[in-house]
């Protein structure tokens, strides 16, 4: 995938392509452009490869908060998709200039919230998986793009990660202090097993959430495209998330929603 196809389409715009174009590599989101970050073993993030300059000294040109002042906050969902993160950003009228690196997350996986997103898509949540380890992107955001990132997530709760837990471990081998991940505030949907349900691409997950309700389709219709388009209605919304828990399909997420906030 090339950084231009990155940029095609985000969910907001195509609810089925959640969670949106994912890079394959660590980089920086900068404007329109996802600039690839080449990692060097043993060293933290700032002094990564950015093109012809490390990416402390990339920030420092673009006039930009250090490494030393930004948090790292694990991508579950669409915020690992540049296009997703660049249309928040400019939404809120803040230049998007984020580093994203590729990190090992112990202990968390992607999984299903247990509710549908004004958009029209089913979005990620964390979920605990003990013993596995999870490929996924960590955002390193200052104060001020930490806050607008918090406005952009009314349905779940940003926490950090106990280091004990939840080791986060970058790709050039370092270890991360602890980091935030934002834990949902509806619990998240099981599978068939009682099992926390692991997140797929969308036509796949609202296929099979069709299939097991027969009250969901008589709400949602029989296929994807119709789930999209009827549940951009408020009432049918709200129907869904009632159904959820009614239909025994809702698992809580105590030890995710106690951890510490700060």
């Amino acid at each position: 995938m090339t950084e231009t196809d990155l940029f095609h389409d985000d969910p907001m715009a195509r609810p089925l392509t959640y969670p949106g174009r994912i890079p394959t590599t660590s980089g920086v989101l900068v404007d329109d452009e996802y600039m690839p970050l080449l990692p060097v073993g043993g060293t933290p993030a700032e002094e990564w490869q950015a093109g012809d300059e490390t990416l402390g000294k990339l920030l420092v040109r673009l006039g930009c908060s250090p490494m030393s002042d930004r948090y790292p906050v694990v991508a579950v969902g669409s915020n690992a998709s540049p296009s997703q993160m660049r249309r928040k950003f400019v939404s809120h009228a803040i230049r998007p200039v984020i580093p994203m690196t590729l990190t090992d997350v112990e202990g968390i996986a992607p999984g299903v919230s247990a509710h549908v997103n004004r958009w029209g898509y089913v979005p990620a949540v964390p979920v605990e998986a003990p013993g596995e380890s999870a490929r996924l992107f960590v955002l390193w955001l200052d104060e001020r793009e930490l806050a607008t990132l918090d406005v952009t997530e009314p349905n779940y709760w940003r926490r950090r990660l106990p280091t004990d837990r939840h080791p986060v471990t970058l790709e050039s081998g370092v270890r991360l202090p602890p980091c935030f991940v934002y834990v949902g505030r509806h619990g998240c949907l099981s599978d068939g097993d009682g099992q926390a349900r692991r997140l797929v691409d969308q036509p796949t997950l609202i296929q099979s959430l069709l299939d097991d309700s027969p009250d969901l389709r008589r709400l949602c219709g029989g296929t994807p495209e119709e789930f999209v388009a009827r549940v951009r209605d408020e009432a049918i919304r709200e129907a869904v998330y009632r159904l959820f828990p009614a239909e025994g399909r809702v698992l809580p997420q105590s030890a995710l929603v106690d951890l510490p906030s700060l």
